[in-house]
Order: structure tokens, then sequence, then C-alpha cells
């Protein structure tokens, strides 16, 4: 963005939706949990759809995904496996 000189948002991220449901399963299957996922009714205000429209980013930044979802899962399980909770800001 900065070598660019659109001076508006763009939008970047994954353009394929999935349920947060279906990526709840993905990370249980993942890390080999046996926790269960708690449904609760979701805010007045949330939003519905989780797709960004990357044309922009595609069209003027000649940007988009390049790592896939499952390469990405295995960095972010990584990471916090190596990182202390203490770097988290989790209360013990």
């Amino acid at each position: 963005m900065l070598k660019s000189d659109y001076p508006y948002p763009v939008k970047i991220g994954n353009p394929v939706e999935i349920t947060i449901n279906d990526f709840a399963q993905e990370i249980i299957k993942f890390t080999g949990s046996n926790v269960k996922v708690i449904f609760k009714p979701l805010p007045t205000d949330d939003s519905k759809q989780r797709k960004p429209d990357i044309t922009k980013a595609r069209e003027i930044l000649s940007w988009e995904q390049k790592i896939h979802k499952e390469e990405r899962l295995k960095i972010t399980y990584e990471y916090f496996q190596i990182t202390p909770q203490s770097g988290l800001g989790c209360v013990t």
C-alpha cells in the first residue's frame, strides 16, 4: 500500500468463506483435541458473511493469498506451541 498511490482502504483476506463451525472442526482435527464446540446465539449486530472481496487488492496491489489455509493453521499452531502463555497476555 505504501508504494501505491491508491488512497483508499483495500480489503485483504481469504476469499473462500468457511463457517466458524467448520473451522473449529478443522482445528480440533488438526490438534487432536477432544474439546466440544459450544454454540451460543449471535450478537444482533454480527456480520453474517465474512468473505472479503479482494478484487481491488488483486488489481491495485497485485496481491492475493499465497499460503493455503492448512499451512496457515500449521504455522499458527506451531507459534502458539512455542510462545509462553505469559507472552500471549493470558491471565493465569
